[in-house]
């Protein structure tokens, strides 16, 4: 892969990694219970979240929480299983709400978010299990919350969308729910730190190659061996559902998501890359920051379009 050419934050986007370099706890000094402990003390409460038209709580298999967010509609609706970011370690149902709300809103589907397991208490790959079985769960209930599961998807931020494309590889090879669509925002594919966008954005740009390391350490500490690790050691990624890969300019994670698009493509996967070349790993949960707001409309959009109900709807190659 070629370098690609470094953009400069803008001012505003400047001043909010500032901000959250300065606040975020370092991680990747600490035990997973410390780290998640150290994180959920820094959340704020959302004194005015999104509405949605409802939200059920629910516990699947062996006490799994799911959330589901119905949207305000009465047509048959989209159906997206989420899972949440937190580097395999942290986060929760309440600290993705509002990008689940958002997802509900933007896209008219029915968004199930998922509680999965959290390392290192559990290794890989019991998370994407988690994850696998959600999906199930929501395809054999789709009626029961007015969605349709012939558009069925599955979607992730950061180490969710490396759950997302586990469980895309998982479906496919099991012979389980069929996918309409994948979508990965900024996600964790593989565990090589030696890409240019690792190099270039090690520190100082919210998330970190330290961090990243201890993240893998955590969930996978023998490695990402395996395509049930990192889907980037699939075989092969033919027979895939089309996929929305969404990447950030100024994130270590930049190239792994290109790099894994690329192959998507290379093996008929029809993509839609949104890249984002001035904004952050995560920006979806930074709505006050305009560049984000406008960065996570054109997601919406796109993500709504891949759900579409036309049948013979294709990404451009």
């Amino acid at each position: 892969m070629t370098d690609a050419p470094h953009t400069s934050p803008s001012p505003p986007v400047r001043a909010m990694l500032d901000t959250l370099n300065a606040n975020f706890p370092a991680v990747h000094t600490m035990t997973g219970p410390a780290a998640r402990a150290a994180v959920a003390a820094r959340r704020a409460p959302n004194p005015s979240p999104q509405p949605v038209g409802r939200i059920e709580d629910h516990r699947i298999g062996s006490g799994v929480r799911v959330r589901v967010y119905v949207p305000d509609t009465s047509a048959p609706a989209p159906l997206i299983v989420f899972a949440h970011g937190g580097g395999f370690v942290f986060c929760d149902l309440d600290s993705h709400d509002g990008i689940c709300r958002a997802m509900c809103n933007a896209t008219a589907s029915v968004v199930v978010s998922v509680e999965y397991r959290l390392a290192p208490e559990h290794r890989a790959p019991t998370a994407a299990e988690d994850v696998y079985l959600a999906l199930e769960w929501a395809h054999d209930r789709a009626p029961q919350f007015g969605a349709d599961p012939a558009r069925l998807a599955v979607a992730g931020d950061s180490a969710g969308g490396n759950l997302a494309a586990v469980v895309a590889l998982a479906a496919r090879d099991r012979g389980g729910p069929h996918l309409r669509a994948q979508a990965l925002l900024y996600p964790v594919i593989d565990d090589d730190f030696g890409t240019d966008s690792y190099r270039r954005y090690a520190d100082g740009y919210y998330n970190t190659r330290a961090a990243m390391q201890w993240y893998w350490q955590q969930y996978a500490p023998g490695g990402a061996l395996t395509a049930d690790v990192s889907p980037m050691r699939a075989d092969t990624l033919t027979g895939l559902p089309q996929a929305m890969m969404v990447t950030a300019g100024l994130d270590p994670l930049h190239d792994e998501g290109v790099a894994y698009a690329q192959r998507l493509r290379s093996d008929s996967v029809p993509v839609r890359h949104l890249d984002f070349p001035g904004l952050f790993h995560g920006f979806l949960s930074f709505p006050s920051l305009a560049e984000s707001t406008a960065a996570a409309d054109a997601v919406w959009a796109a993500f709504r379009k891949l759900l579409t109900p036309a049948p013979s709807h294709s990404l451009p190659r």
